[in-house]
Formats: C-alpha cells, structure tokens, sequence
C-alpha cells in the first residue's frame, strides 16, 4: 500500500505490517484514505482528532445554511384593492426573507366557471413582484383552487 505521513509527506509504497507498525511508534492511526485505488492509499493521523474537525466542520455550515420554507398566500378571485395590496407585502415580505410562495385561489360555488379571473389576479400578483421573483409554477388549477409557486431570485 502508498503510505502518506502525519506531515503529508510520501513514505513510499510499504507492506501493510511496516505500515501499521511504523503509526504505532508515533501513536498514531492508519486510515485507509482511497481503498479503490492502485495500490490503495494509507495515511497515518490521529482519527479521532480528524473526526473531531470534521464534525466541527459540518456543524459550521449547517449553522450557516438557509431552510426555504413553502409560505401559503391564500387570495380570492374577488379579492379587493386593499387586501391585494396588504397580501402584496406579505409575499414582497416572503420571498426578501427567501422563502418560496405558494399563492392559492379559492373558487367557492359558481367561481369556478370563471376560473381566469383567479388567473388574473395570481399573474398580477406575480408582476408586482417580478424584480423580487420567478416563477417556478405558472397557475394551474387543481380541483377548485388554482395555485401558483414563486420562488425568490437569487442575489449575486
């Protein structure tokens, strides 16, 4: 087997014995770093100190990492100018935070005849957002609700 040292350094290709031995005199472990390989690669570390930063590691960039959340906007096909506008700044609101949008209109009764009136309002709604936004599902109606999914742009 290629054998690596503690410093990095190349020992050499080594039968695994003088290999194991030579990590024992420095109180180190052997770890077998690429067993695919031709011959397979060994270096000699502390395991325990490695695994030790690797878990430091992956704790940092869990810690540094965003969840997108599915936020729900439920709007009507009727829906006046007022409460378009005070949903309009929930979902600017949203998608600034960076959390998708999931807008939803809901055809109560005979609405549902005139289903492109709720389009209407799902496609205004999204080009009031168009800087903040993309669109990731255009409206499609699914049973008596139409839905719409916007998710926020991503900043350079």
């Amino acid at each position: 087997m290629r054998l690596i040292g503690a410093d990095g350094e190349q020992l050499g290709i080594k039968p695994i014995r003088e290999a194991l031995q030579i990590a024992m005199d420095q109180n180190l472990d052997l770890v077998n770093v690429a067993p695919t390989a031709k011959p397979p690669v060994c270096r000699i570390m502390d395991y325990g100190k490695y695994r030790y930063e690797m878990q430091k590691k992956e704790k940092e960039a869990r810690k540094n990492q965003k969840i997108v959340e599915l936020k729900e906007i439920r709007l009507s096909a009727t829906i006046d100018e007022h409460d378009f506008q005070t949903k309009l700044r929930n979902v600017s609101k949203f998608l600034n935070d960076g959390d998708k949008v999931k807008l939803s209109v809901r055809f109560r009764g005979r609405e549902i005849a005139h289903a492109e009136i709720g389009q209407r309002v799902l496609e205004r709604m999204a080009a009031e957002v168009e800087d903040l936004c993309v669109v990731e599902r255009r409206p499609k109606l699914e049973g008596r609700s139409m839905i719409m999914i916007l998710s926020p742009k991503q900043q350079q």
